[in-house]
């Protein structure tokens, strides 16, 4: 998987760029707040997701213009590909080799590539939905029939919670919750397994990734934590069945009754990350807070790699500014057989270990 060419009009603070990479490490360099970050973002909305920063397509927009057009030239599946995203008025149309797409979800798996930001620190820090994201993020690039799926139980969690709130009210029939809950069980059970499969691929690749990032002196371990009352996880090492994680929503039909919310099913577990045994959310130090979270990242393109036998375009925002020596050299040999897009303050940071193509980005124009 290669990005060839990129253009761009009225995106961020971007009037106008044409970025045309080399296949292999692409440095994007320049001072605070000139645009660096937004080229990635332009690169990252083919994958089929939204902005990796949260923003809403509105924002996206360049002050004082009304629309925002994006273009791709890429290399997949074998074979040269287009894309196009415009966005006006409130509107989106997305082209795949001239052929227009319903959503942009509909690029997923298409143009598969890994971001990692410092945003992403939350993977490891944050909340159970972050590392929720994370999984169900990468599961999408590589089947399909997963983000279908995710898809149809979040509209059955949004149901499923109305129904709930008009039984307190008295405006339903406790007996029809039975329907809504074998529905929910259904598509809760596959997707914990998905996940529960995912991690037991990306420990095996984590494992060394985080050892060489900590000098063979720490190790990493993740692990699916089910949620079994609002208040308590068990670790899940086998597959669930359909009918165990039924029993334990219908244990749950009281409260869920009580707070017009579904408390127990897929949108409700966790991930659970470790240092030497040790919680890196609870007690982890920034370092190995961050290390943990870009060996997942690596860990993740490995695995698209893996399904899909085509490397995935790797996009590294401000990843090397707080990293030691050590650790700045071990992921740039890790990833130098990739085609990379790093931005930086400073070119010299990758340019000391590996030739690559550089771009000098000026308030929103790239300059060489």
């Amino acid at each position: 998987m290669n990005a060839d060419r990129l253009i761009i009009k009225n995106f961020r603070n971007i009037k106008e760029a044409v970025l045309e990479p080399c296949r292999g490490i692409n440095i994007i360099y320049g001072e605070n707040a000139q645009g660096k970050t937004n080229l990635l973002e332009a690169i990252w909305l083919f994958s089929g997701f939204k902005s990796f920063r949260g923003s809403k397509d509105r924002d996206l927009i360049k002050f004082g213009e009304d629309f925002f057009n994006l273009d791709l030239d890429f290399y997949g599946s074998g074979r040269e590909q287009k894309a196009r995203i415009i966005t006006s008025a409130g509107q989106k149309k997305i082209l795949l080799n001239s052929v227009p797409v319903t959503a942009l979800s509909k690029l997923v798996g298409k143009f598969n590539c890994v971001v990692f930001s410092p945003s992403y620190l939350s993977v490891v820090k944050g909340n159970p939905g972050e590392r929720r994201r994370f999984a169900d993020t990468a599961l999408c690039q590589i089947k399909p029939k997963y983000a279908k799926v995710l898809i149809d139980y979040n509209k059955i969690i949004m149901q499923r919670n109305s129904f709930l709130k008009n039984l307190k009210n008295k405006r339903e029939d406790e007996e029809f919750l039975e329907i809504w809950d074998i529905k929910l069980a259904k598509k809760a059970a596959f997707i914990i397994n998905q996940r529960l499969k995912y991690l037991n691929f990306l420990k095996e690749s984590i494992y060394g990734i985080y050892s060489g990032l900590s000098g063979e002196r720490e190790s990493l371990e993740i692990f699916y934590n089910l949620r079994i009352s609002p208040n308590k996880y068990k670790v899940l090492s086998e597959e669930i069945e359909e009918e165990e994680l039924l029993s334990l929503i219908r244990n749950f039909r009281t409260s869920d009754i009580l707070t017009g919310n579904t408390n127990i099913g897929a949108h409700r577990d966790d991930i659970g990350i470790n240092i030497n045994g040790i919680s890196a959310k609870s007690y982890g130090s920034q370092g190995q807070q961050r290390s943990a979270a870009l060996a997942l990242k690596l860990g993740e393109a490995e695995i698209i790699k893996n399904f899909t036998d085509e490397k995935p375009v790797i996009l590294l925002d401000d990843v090397m500014s707080e990293l030691d020596v050590n650790r700045q050299n071990y992921i740039l040999n890790h990833i130098k057989d990739w085609q990379v897009f790093i931005t930086c303050c400073e070119p010299s940071t990758v340019l000391r270990l590996f030739e690559g193509k550089t771009f000098n980005i000026k308030d929103g124009r790239i300059v060489n």
